[in-house]
């Protein structure tokens, strides 16, 4: 195995694919400047206490570090974001369904709530795990929701720790614990490919 994956592999890879409506609009160059992202920076811990299990029971947090050697795969959604159900629930099960002992490959899924938290609420982590038949660990990160109006500059913590740029967002960290990708969309058949590739 070739480690640690740059982002310039993953590009020449195929595996970069569309970056979303936002951003198809931008110039390379302007992206190539984007404040978004802490690719090939270190994977910093998920300090976020509510987990639920693959049976909706609630968990110990998913812990980072203790999945180094294998590629970790974390896909940050919000209930009412129709790019999160039309391609990144889809993108998710495709990978579960090439990848299912988690031998060397380990998904988590975040709700990153920086907006609707009347509609972004705990419960939507259950309902997502039963429509996309997901056993895997989910997160409700609402950010500080104490403070009036949900002050914008209090965004959750995995918005703040990874510069995600809303949803959905993904996030791949290589067996290092390196952010290897960081942005809207995976093609997600390419990083398959790839994957099986690396861990051959």
């Amino acid at each position: 195995m070739s480690y640690p994956i740059s982002r310039r592999t993953l590009i020449k890879s195929g595996i970069t694919g569309t970056l979303g409506l936002a951003a198809t609009s931008l110039s390379s160059s302007l992206l190539a400047q984007s404040t978004r992202g802490i690719k090939n920076q270190r994977a910093p811990e998920l300090n976020i206490p509510y987990w639920i299990d693959g049976q909706g029971k609630e968990r110990e947090p998913f812990n980072i570090a203790e999945h180094r050697g294998k590629w970790v795969y974390l896909k940050c959604f919000q209930e009412w974001c129709p790019a999160c159900h039309s391609v990144g629930f889809p993108n998710l099960q495709k990978l579960v369904t090439a990848f299912p002992t988690n031998e060397h490959v380990v998904s988590a899924v975040i709700q990153t709530t920086f907006e609707g938290h009347s509609i972004n609420t705990v419960d939507a982590l259950r309902k997502n795990q039963l429509r996309y038949d997901l056993d895997l660990p989910f997160a409700h990160d609402p950010g500080d929701t104490q403070l009036p109006n949900h002050d914008p500059g209090h965004y959750p913590l995995t918005m703040a720790s990874y510069r995600t740029g809303g949803t959905p967002w993904v996030v791949i960290i290589n067996p290092l614990g390196t952010v290897v990708f960081n942005d809207f969309h995976v093609n997600i058949d390419k990083f398959i490919q790839f994957l099986k590739q690396q861990t051959a």
